[in-house]
């Protein structure tokens, strides 16, 4: 592809159509733009973290799927 080539055609277009040729190029460069990576979180201990075991002593957890109904049936009677 030669560049002065297509710049001299790009600059012999009406300014229409070089607006145009401008929005088409804007497009094709976010279709095509190349997307960093997201650096993923390192590990973490999670026998460390302060909410692993926060229930832990509760009695009226002790049946968490029977703790859940009650609520519902509590709440929406």
């Amino acid at each position: 592809m030669n560049r002065e080539k297509v710049w001299e055609d790009f600059t012999a277009l009406p300014l229409e159509a070089q607006q145009q040729a401008a929005d088409f190029i804007a497009f094709l460069r976010s279709r095509y733009k190349q997307f960093t990576p997201v650096q993923k979180a390192g590990l973490t201990d999670l026998g460390n973290e302060a909410f692993i075991g926060m229930w832990r002593d509760r009695v009226d957890m002790e049946d968490s799927s029977q703790w859940v109904r009650d609520v519902r049936r509590r709440e929406w009677k």
